[in-house]
């Protein structure tokens, strides 16, 4: 006897597709039918890859024809098990309304000039126009307070849309919040993660931040607690690396970098900034002591195939200004402004790249441990 396929067909819409709400033809499930004679075959995909499903999935379609379509037909059934990917551990941020571009300023290890270069590279983004916010996000060592020469100065309280929300101390055409605004200049702040994990989210999304074009997060040194609750607050846009030179550190800042790619975290990597790059005197501007070593973050840079930002020279101007509350930056056709200014347009540059290439980062949801593991299992 020979057999129509559109019987065949109209057969197997009796029968619903396992995980699926429609039938085996609607859903897309059944992918091919042969038929020849008396004999059928049919190759179809599920979604459900356990043995059981496989084989229940074949009885139906050969029991089906047979009461159906042709009690002897010689039916065969090909079963392919397609599982759905398993989601990534991230989830989609809800970013900050009036925020464009977050990025986390980040170093392996401490007195590197993470927060040095976090505050230069503010004041050089605000100097050429854009609108600028920095989150101080170093809980247990707030130093951009100082750098900003706003020690003394107290968020004010505004009310937006009916809740009372924290106004960010502005310097220098940069609006701040830290958590050294909130604490004496001599108190420790000695607290477990997840108090300070809840003052960072207030600081976050307690405050009016109003439009800016970007948020710099000047990040605790290493990889940590904080860390996590930043990314998992915040979606950013990516990230940057400071370190020194000399291998110490840069065995550190591998680390850094390490934690953002990883499969849990996955947020970009927008390059690595060598800061104490040489050292000049300032009696003698034209002469260069590698003090701490030479390109050793650019060669780090093109280790990681990542890019690589600029180099910050070791002055002795840049410490006093940071400790007047000045950014170096601000000193006119100086050196430092030049280097400052060459690092701030490649990091727009990587900002730009970063989002025409990819999709808006995530911010990331822990669930388990091994998701926070150095170790990929």
């Amino acid at each position: 006897m020979k057999l129509d396929k559109q019987d065949v067909q109209r057969a197997l819409k009796t029968i619903s597709a396992p995980g699926e709400g429609e039938n085996m033809i609607d859903s897309g499930a059944v992918k091919n039918i042969i038929v020849f004679g008396d004999e059928v075959i049919v190759d179809i995909t599920i979604s459900n890859p356990t043995l059981q499903a496989k084989k229940r999935t074949e009885v139906d379609i050969m029991k089906t024809i047979h009461e159906r379509v042709y009690p002897k037909a010689k039916v065969s059934v090909n079963v392919k098990a397609e599982a759905p990917a398993k989601p990534k551990n991230e989830i989609k941020g809800n970013p900050i309304p009036g925020i464009q571009n977050i990025v986390a300023v980040a170093s392996g290890k401490g007195g590197v000039g993470k927060s040095t270069v976090t505050a230069n590279l503010a004041v050089t983004l605000a100097k050429m126009g854009f609108k600028v916010g920095i989150l101080d996000a170093d809980i247990y060592g707030p130093s951009i307070p100082i750098m900003f020469d706003v020690v003394k100065e107290k968020p004010l309280a505004v009310n937006v849309d009916g809740k009372s929300k924290m106004k960010p101390v502005e310097n220098y055409g940069v609006k701040i919040l830290s958590i050294g605004f909130f604490t004496e200049p001599d108190q420790a702040v000695v607290w477990r993660g997840p108090m300070a994990s809840k003052a960072l989210n207030q600081m976050i999304f307690d405050a009016h931040w109003g439009e800016l074009d970007f948020m710099l997060i000047d990040l605790p040194p290493g990889t940590g607690d904080i860390h996590l609750s930043i990314m998992q607050s915040l979606p950013l846009t990516g990230a940057v690396v400071v370190s020194t030179p000399q291998n110490v550190a840069l065995a550190d800042a591998r680390k850094g970098v390490a934690m953002f790619q990883q499969d849990s975290i996955n947020v970009p990597v927008l390059g690595i900034i060598e800061n104490m790059a040489y050292f000049t005197p300032e009696e003698l501007p034209n002469n260069k002591y590698y003090i701490f070593g030479k390109e050793g973050a650019k060669n780090l840079a093109e280790d990681l195939n990542i890019p690589f930002l600029g180099g910050i020279p070791l002055v002795q101007s840049i410490r006093e200004a940071g400790d007047v509350g000045r950014p170096a930056a601000l000193q006119v056709a100086s050196p430092l402004e030049s280097a400052f200014e060459e690092l701030t347009k490649n990091v727009v540059q990587e900002v730009v790249r970063r989002n025409t290439a990819l999709p808006p980062t995530e911010a990331i949801k822990i669930t388990t441990m091994a998701g926070c593991s150095a170790v990929n299992k």
